[in-house]
């Protein structure tokens, strides 16, 4: 079965160590599975047209592509006005391998709707629950036709969605993590609980209140900020592995202040190996979500925290709504308060080696990613029989 994944935004991120795993734990998932798996990506070349800066940042996407195995399948290209143009490969190669796929897995959601009519079937991947359908349902995102949209969220499309389903037939799956890539890694001795995020971003929520159209941060900046204190009651250490610039000197400042340990992402999680080492060195992860987690209540899991829990790394992480699978006090706490995030830390460490064990079990239970994305495939490539 061929399968090609349409991804967002990676060779563009050669630091984003974490966001390259979004989409490899797909590839390597359905890889293992026996399909054989095309990456599918829009290169956004650097404004100066300068070619040298352009090899720079292909060059280690590249690499990264050929130690994953997907070497020769790698389908990038670029908008030049309205046409495309292709980087390693040509349009007619591109067109080949579209015709002939069995399904299209679009995590793309403005993708050019020529590249979705190559392909027989396809299906949206919906990773940002609740926001996403926000975007579609004001206006603020216009996402082509799809034969079927798969989304991670929960409660889209049920009735205790806080938001519209923008009248799609939404089928629901749970993210995937590929378990054999993150080993269950025990150190009794590992020191903090870590996480690794950006920072500020362009992350604005276009809202209407009061009857006025306001913006609102939904940043992690907005997230953790909220429970800066958070040091101040526990023991256990804290680090942020964050990836910030010159203008956030400030907040990482008062964070430092306040207890915490600031690092630079870059530093620590740039590469996939790196990334992977730093999440399996750390004693567990706390972690927030960006606001719109909480006003959607989308019962939203982070792809990384699927990363601690397979790697046995128990996590305390913001409560984002009701879950049927999302437990807490078993290898994963979910938190509303300070008090709380301080007292599930606690519990963690009182009893940590079981813990540990409890967060590999959540992982290889729901999250397993050759389950998950088996499911996925029978979904999606029944879709145009099951879905009028």
């Amino acid at each position: 079965m061929i399968v090609v994944i349409s991804v967002y935004k990676v060779a563009n991120f050669p630091d984003g160590g974490g966001h390259f795993w979004v989409y490899m734990q797909y590839a390597q998932g359905l890889r293992r599975l026996g399909c054989d798996v095309y990456w599918l990506e829009q290169f956004r070349p650097p404004g100066s047209g300068d070619a040298a800066q352009e090899a720079s940042l292909l060059s280690p996407f590249f690499e990264r592509m050929q130690r994953f195995g997907l070497e020769g399948k790698t389908l990038l290209y670029a908008k030049a006005g309205d046409d495309f143009r292709f980087v390693g490969c040509e349009w007619p190669d591109v067109e080949r391998v579209l015709r002939r796929a069995d399904l299209l897995l679009n995590f793309h959601y403005a993708i050019d709707p020529r590249l979705l009519a190559c392909a027989r079937r396809t299906a949206l991947v919906d990773i940002d629950p609740g926001l996403l359908q926000f975007w579609i349902s004001t206006g603020q995102l216009d996402v082509p036709a799809h034969d079927c949209y798969l989304t991670t969220g929960e409660t889209v499309g049920t009735p205790s969605a806080r938001f519209s389903d923008c009248g799609l037939p939404w089928q629901r799956f749970r993210p995937p993590v590929c378990l054999e890539l993150w080993p269950f890694t025990y150190d009794p001795h590992a020191g903090a609980f870590t996480t690794v995020s950006s920072w500020s971003t362009t992350d604005w929520l276009k809202v209407t209140e009061s009857g006025k159209t306001v913006l609102r941060e939904n940043t992690k900046r907005v997230a953790f900020l909220q429970f800066q204190d958070l040091p101040r009651h526990t023991s256990q250490p804290l680090e942020l592995a964050l990836y910030t610039d010159d203008r956030d000197a400030a907040d990482l400042a008062r964070l430092t202040q306040n207890g915490w340990r600031v690092r630079h992402s870059r530093e620590v999680a740039g590469s996939p190996e790196a990334y992977r080492a730093y999440v399996q060195r750390s004693r567990g992860e706390f972690s927030c979500a960006k606001a719109s987690c909480m006003d959607f209540q989308n019962a939203w899991v982070s792809d990384r925290t699927l990363c601690y829990l397979a790697s046995g790394k128990p996590v305390v992480v913001q409560d984002t709504g009701p879950s049927s699978y999302l437990v807490n006090g078993e290898g994963m706490f979910r938190f509303s308060s300070v008090d709380q995030a301080a007292a599930a830390l606690d519990a963690i460490n009182s009893d940590y080696g079981r813990h540990c064990r409890a967060a590999r079990d959540l992982a290889e239970t729901h999250f397993d990613s050759q389950r998950v994305l088996e499911g996925v495939l029978n979904t999606a490539l029944l879709a145009r029989e099951t879905i009028p």
